[in-house]
C-alpha cells in the first residue's frame, strides 16, 4: 500500500502487516527524532521502497485530470454505463495525447 506520512501510525502498519500487505509509507520527521532520541530502545527504522514511493500520486493526478470534465466531477449522468463511457473516453483521449507528445 502506497501512502503518505499521514498514514504512518503503528495501528495502520500493524493492520497491514497482519494481512500480508507491504506498506510503502515514509516515517515522519518527528517520529524519526523520537526513535533516535530513545537510542537502542527506539527500534529499527521502517523500511521504505523509494522507487515505489515516487509513484504514489499517479492515481491522484489521473483522478484530478478526470475531474476536469464537469460531467465526471459532478456525476450528472443518470446511468452508470454512461458515466463509465465518459471515464473511458477521457482515458483514451489522455492516452492518445501522451502518445502524440512522444518523439
Amino acid at each position: 500500500m502506497l501512502g503518505d506520512k499521514a498514514y504512518s501510525s503503528r495501528a495502520i502498519r500493524t493492520h497491514l502487516r497482519a494481512r500480508g500487505i507491504k506498506a510503502v509509507i515514509p516515517e515522519p520527521a518527528d517520529q524519526q527524532g523520537h526513535r533516535r532520541r530513545r537510542g537502542a530502545r527506539g527500534g529499527r527504522p521502517v523500511s521504505l521502497d523509494a522507487d515505489a514511493y515516487k509513484g504514489r500520486n499517479v492515481i491522484e493526478r489521473q483522478y484530478a485530470h478526470l475531474k476536469q470534465w464537469r460531467g465526471l466531477a459532478t456525476r450528472y449522468d443518470k446511468y452508470a454505463i454512461i458515466y463509465r463511457a465518459a471515464v473511458v473516453l477521457n482515458a483514451v483521449l489522455a492516452w492518445s495525447k501522451r502518445l502524440s507528445d512522444m518523439p
